[in-house]
């Protein structure tokens, strides 16, 4: 019954959508990928504001729910059928609204075979974002092979109009191989040369003297057409960030936006929580935030941003759970315990799959005093920050399955602040 209501509610929204994109013909931008869809949402949409006025996705609506909520600039209504009610009556109004956007910033994602290419059926993109596959991608649980995760993904590139732009990371092999199959003009980004939208020198960027010496952002060049352009990402640790600021810069391109214009946009792109936001801890510690979800290639990302940090004190890593990867989960986790223990000093695993993770870096090596284990997330905040000191930075990382702003709730400077900073601080995700 829960199933059928939910295919109910997802026909009438698509109809509605369907409706309102008729009616109004935006552009629309649609961004795929298993690592960095939202942040390069952020940032195509910072920099998109600019010329046009740009609506995109909500948190992550990315489904077949969510894209067309995204459209129509509506909430999650959840378990509330009023809500819903309310959803349509208003999504209608939208259909007819003088005050449409002009661009639309969307974010599409997979957990099953055909969730993309159901969407793209009805939904064309004006320009398509391929960001990062990786090796063992997020949802493969439900998909044969990494191949297949790969294909579904490339319905984004299939689908974007002849007339519009597609945007691929260059870096991905899997992704910038997926410019054969593109109608439209193909544009690249990342760091390697040969990308039309080159990035160069990322690293993190410091504030403060000595003990008070702390990471503030992330800093890159761009090399385009000549040009050698700074970028600073304040609050933001990693490359992935600079990953997707490039992809912006792309976007901001081909939608003939002035570069200085785009550096303008960038420098102010307010990445959303959960996303390796540097944030202040407890006992004047660094906490790295990236709760939203986890991926191996995503660990792997934070873990190297984390050996790359500078600091006096110590290098912890909390790392919860991966979900959804089959097969593949043993090995996964394995694989990411043998690498942490060449990079932190503490290594704290949280929940059943993490054991696999303690497995691995004591098979690496690492002493069993430096591995703590817990089942769930607020048992390891709660223990953690009875022995963190001055100076430390702690990585907090897991699935969403696994709560791991709860970690980072127990361990922060500024819990007041906590909806605010965190991912997941609604009330509907209180009660879960």
């Amino acid at each position: 019954m829960k199933n059928i209501l939910k295919k109910t509610v997802s026909l009438i929204l698509i109809f509605i959508a369907r409706q309102a994109l008729a009616r109004h013909k935006p552009k629309v931008v649609a961004i795929t990928g298993n690592v960095g869809k939202t942040g390069a949402k952020d940032a195509i949409a910072a920099v998109l504001t600019r010329k046009y006025t740009v609506r995109k996705s909500d948190k992550s609506f990315n489904s077949d729910i969510g894209v067309p909520l995204a459209i129509l600039g509506l909430p999650n209504a959840w378990a509330n059928p009023f809500g819903w009610f309310s959803n349509f009556f208003r999504g209608v109004q939208e259909v007819f609204s003088k005050d449409f956007p002009q661009v639309l910033v969307l974010e599409v994602g997979a957990d099953r075979p055909r969730d993309i290419a159901d969407i793209m059926k009805w939904l064309k993109p004006d320009i398509g974002v391929v960001t990062v596959m990786g090796k063992i991608p997020v949802h493969i649980e439900f998909f044969g092979s990494l191949e297949e995760v790969a294909k579904e993904k490339a319905e984004v590139v299939l689908a974007t109009k002849e007339s519009g732009n597609v945007i691929l990371n260059f870096d991905d092999k899997i992704v910038s191989a997926m410019a054969v199959k593109s109608r439209a003009q193909v544009l690249t980004f990342g760091f390697n040369e040969g990308a039309f939208v080159r990035g160069e020198n990322s690293h993190i960027y410091y504030e403060g003297e000595g003990i008070e010496r702390r990471p503030a952002g992330t800093s890159f060049k761009i090399i385009y057409d000549g040009n050698v352009l700074p970028v600073h990402l304040p609050g933001i640790a990693g490359k992935n960030a600079s990953y997707s600021a490039l992809a912006a810069f792309a976007c901001g391109i081909s939608f003939e936006i002035n570069p200085i214009s785009i550096l303008e946009a960038l420098g102010e792109v307010n990445f959303q929580p959960g996303r390796m936001r540097i944030i202040e801890g407890n006992k004047k510690t660094t906490i790295i935030d990236d709760t939203y979800n986890s991926s191996p290639v995503a660990v792997e990302h934070a873990l190297e941003i984390l050996s790359e940090i500078e600091t006096d004190g110590r290098k912890i890593a909390v790392i919860g759970d991966m979900m959804e990867l089959g097969n593949y989960t043993p090995e996964a986790h394995r694989s990411l315990g043998t690498m942490a223990s060449k990079i932190v000093d503490i290594l704290v695993c949280v929940g059943v799959r993490a054991k696999f993770i303690a497995d691995g870096a004591l098979s690496s090596g690492m002493t069993k005093k430096k591995i703590m284990l817990f089942d769930d997330s607020l048992s390891a905040g709660k223990a953690l920050d009875l022995i963190i000191k001055k100076g430390d930075t702690i990585l907090v990382k897991g699935s969403q399955y696994m709560r791991m702003e709860r970690t980072v709730l127990e361990i922060m400077a500024e819990p007041a602040r906590a909806s605010e900073l965190l991912v997941r601080q609604e009330e509907e995700w209180g009660r879960r």
